[in-house]
């Protein structure tokens, strides 16, 4: 570590949560000193707290999102910094936010864990702070089971969905990129992986996948939900439940299952042109 970012004063001081927060985010014993490390050696002389921790948290985000994909970081069993959330439930925790995506990551951890005001969380993330609650809220759902999604304009998100199947029958690409959020994740539950479906993150690796995935289906609404399905002979048999935060789409869940596909409502709707 730099000596004179580390003789800053209040540094020394703020080691224990800034390791505490990058552990959360990455899982990592190693991991999180080193991003600590990094954070104080590229601060300014004597950083506020705040200033600190918006440095360490876009540094873990950065890592996140360079990781192959965010299920692969390995997570140490035990956490030297938290006691109270040693042993099985502190595992349990990391091995549930490991599902999430990076900013649904970090906006749980910031403010569920931490308490980080949704305004710090939002100038990280680099979006509004009604993203930033959402991104929370989806993640708390996720994770905990609780705290429904709202559904803040479900014209505007069959809009979005009709828009982005219009681009997939065309091949437009970049009319399909320009709809899907930079971190959004594609989930596939195991029927949909043995019929060709695969999981992916990011815009140009979802785009990729749905492409031709896509292409037949129709508009639909998934338990009042923007989504697309697929049918064979009037039954549903591929639904893609999409999630649309600020006119992008942020995940896709593609669902094959019949044990799922059971469990939703699907009502497919009239074709409609997408706005242009």
């Amino acid at each position: 570590m730099d000596d004179d970012a580390d003789d800053a004063p209040g540094t020394r001081a703020q080691e224990p949560r800034l390791k505490a927060v990058a552990y959360r985010l990455l899982g990592s014993f190693d991991e999180a000193e080193e991003a600590v490390e990094q954070a104080i050696r590229e601060a300014p002389r004597h950083p506020a707290e705040d200033r600190l921790l918006a440095a360490l948290a876009r540094i873990c985000l950065e890592r996140l999102r360079a990781r192959e994909t965010h299920r692969t970081a390995p997570w140490d069993p035990w956490d030297p910094w938290d006691a109270d959330r040693a042993g099985p439930e502190g595992r349990a925790l990391l091995t549930a936010v490991d599902s999430l995506t990076p900013p649904e990551r970090l906006a749980f951890v910031l403010h569920d864990l931490f308490d980080v005001p949704y305004e710090e969380i939002a100038a990280v993330l680099e979006r509004t702070q009604a993203a930033a609650r959402h991104l929370a809220g989806r993640a708390r759902h996720r994770v905990q089971g609780t705290e429904e999604m709202p559904e803040p304009d479900p014209a505007r998100q069959r809009e979005v969905v009709a828009a982005f199947l219009a681009a997939s029958r065309t091949g437009d690409s970049k009319a399909m990129l320009a709809l899907l959020d930079p971190d959004v994740a594609l989930r596939a539950d195991p029927t949909a992986v043995r019929t060709g479906a695969r999981a992916a993150h990011g815009a140009v690796p979802v785009a990729l996948a749905l492409a031709g995935r896509t292409r037949e289906a129709r508009q639909a609404l998934v338990d009042g939900a923007a989504g697309l399905v697929l049918t064979r002979e009037g039954r549903p048999r591929t639904v893609f439940a999409f999630t649309v935060l600020d006119g992008r789409v942020t995940s896709v869940d593609v669902l094959a299952d019949e044990g799922h596909l059971s469990r939703l409502t699907v009502r497919p709707l009239a074709e409609r042109t997408a706005p242009t």
